[in-house]
Formats: structure tokens, C-alpha cells, sequence
């Protein structure tokens, strides 16, 4: 039984330690926010800010969530694919 234990939290952590990190991330232009499912290096002249997924914006500060799918970021009131 003790061996069985073991061997199945050996598992357990080669498991976790295998698995791939979460890599989502929260990208802004202005006060524009977007959710991301990878962390993409945006072009230079896109001016998008990237946060960790958990970030929030302050209590006086005036964002606003405008989701989109696929890979490219908000150019005013148009989504840019890229």
C-alpha cells in the first residue's frame, strides 16, 4: 500500500511538472482591455500594454473590456488581425 503512495505521488509530480503553464494574459491599448490566450509579442507601433491575467485596473482608473477571438488587437474601434 505504503509502495502504491509513492509511486502514485511520484506521478502525480512528474505530471505537474510536465504540464504546460497557463500563458493568458491581459492586453490593453488605452483604456481598451482585451483577454489573451498567449502572451504575443505585439508590434511596436500597436502601443499595447500586456499584464499578467490576474491584473486588475484601480479603483479610479477607466477601463473597459472589449473581448475578441483570434490573434490581434484593437486599433481604435477596429480589431487588427495579425
Amino acid at each position: 500500500m505504503r509502495k502504491s503512495l509513492l509511486v502514485g505521488a511520484a506521478m502525480a509530480g512528474i505530471f505537474l511538472a510536465s504540464a504546460p503553464n497557463a500563458s493568458a494574459a491581459v492586453a490593453c491599448v488605452g483604456p481598451v482591455c482585451w483577454h489573451s490566450h498567449e502572451r504575443y509579442e505585439y508590434p511596436p507601433d500597436a502601443n499595447v500594454t500586456v499584464h499578467p491575467d490576474d491584473w486588475r485596473w484601480g479603483k479610479d482608473e477607466h477601463y473597459s473590456w472589449r473581448e475578441h477571438e483570434g490573434r490581434g488587437y484593437w486599433k481604435g474601434d477596429r480589431w487588427t488581425e495579425w
